[in-house]
């Protein structure tokens, strides 16, 4: 049962004993798949959070909903050892979760990083994902998008307080995101900061940075083709910011014409990655769920 709040929370263990966090949304419903949400890289499970809601409350076609923190984010612990801060351990760390949650098939959402543990997770564990929604993010990462990245996560400041915390992330996001309101702007700055004696900080361990910094962004990063055509028979969404670093156009065409069974959304006014209570996207998503993946 969810608390007061809409949500429960979930801790488990990874194998290697990290005590790892998700939230989980609404009930067990059997008639529906449950949802799974991946977010970003730095991001946690509060992205979701209003998105879950809708999904969890909607009075006709309820589900079930896990919005996980990996490693080092949000609730889950920090890992001494930051390399372990990589793809594949979190691909594995979400198998732990879903199999203490006897999860064997669900729909994913995955933004960003989330996406990318999605191609991984559709080749290690064939016939979980049984729809794909990927939120501004394929199987080619645009160098100059990873590289935007790493500039704003190595020389951000820290704000003193929620304002400047909006203020800061306007000015490094505000012109990919002409369309955010000033609410919008608040629950995105509420979602990726933590209150530590009154004063905002980042919720992620601060040597998730180096992951990035190891990368050598002159060189061609590896693709996923491969990983992304295994999933060639699972419907899927590809949500798109109109604005998006990371996601080309070029790469979301290739994507159309490698899958036979792909959906486009292209999100006006915003950047990577849209903000999935916004823009009508609740709506789009929950129908393309309950047309893809509603009773199986």
């Amino acid at each position: 049962m969810a608390g007061g709040e809409g949500f429960s929370d979930f801790f488990y263990a990874a194998q290697d004993g990290l005590t790892l966090h998700a939230r989980i949304y609404g009930n067990d419903n059997r008639s529906q798949l449950p949802v799974v949400c991946l977010p970003g890289l730095t991001r946690n499970c509060r992205d979701f959070h209003d998105l879950a809601l809708q999904l969890a409350g909607d009075p006709e076609n309820p589900r079930r909903i896990i919005c996980f923190d990996y490693r080092g984010r949000g609730l889950s612990a920090y890992d001494p050892t930051w390399q372990n801060y990589n793809v594949g351990v979190e691909t594995a760390d979400i198998v732990n979760g879903l199999d203490e949650l006897g999860i064997d098939e669900a729909a994913f959402i995955g933004t960003s990083r989330g996406g990318l543990i999605m191609h991984v997770l559709g080749a290690v564990r064939p016939g979980l994902i049984k729809a794909a929604v990927l939120n501004d993010v394929g199987p080619v990462i645009d160098p100059a998008g990873l590289a935007h990245i790493r500039s704003y996560l190595e020389n951000a400041p820290r704000p003193t307080d929620f304002a400047a915390a909006v203020e800061l992330q306007k000015t490094i996001h505000g012109a990919a995101f002409p369309a955010l309101t000033e609410a919008d702007w608040q629950r995105f700055v509420h979602a990726i900061y933590r209150q530590e004696d009154g004063r905002p900080v980042a919720d992620y361990d601060p040597a998730l940075i180096n992951t990035v910094l190891a990368m050598d962004l002159t060189q061609p990063l590896p693709d996923l083709w491969p990983q992304f055509e295994a999933l060639s028979s699972v419907p899927m969404l590809v949500i798109r910011g109109e604005n998006s670093r990371l996601l080309s156009v070029e790469t979301l065409a290739e994507m159309g014409r490698r899958h036979p069974r792909l959906e486009a959304v292209t999100v006006g006014g915003q950047g990577h990655a849209p903000f999935l209570e916004t823009g009508g996207l609740p709506g789009k998503v929950a129908v393309f769920l309950q047309n893809r993946s509603g009773s199986d």
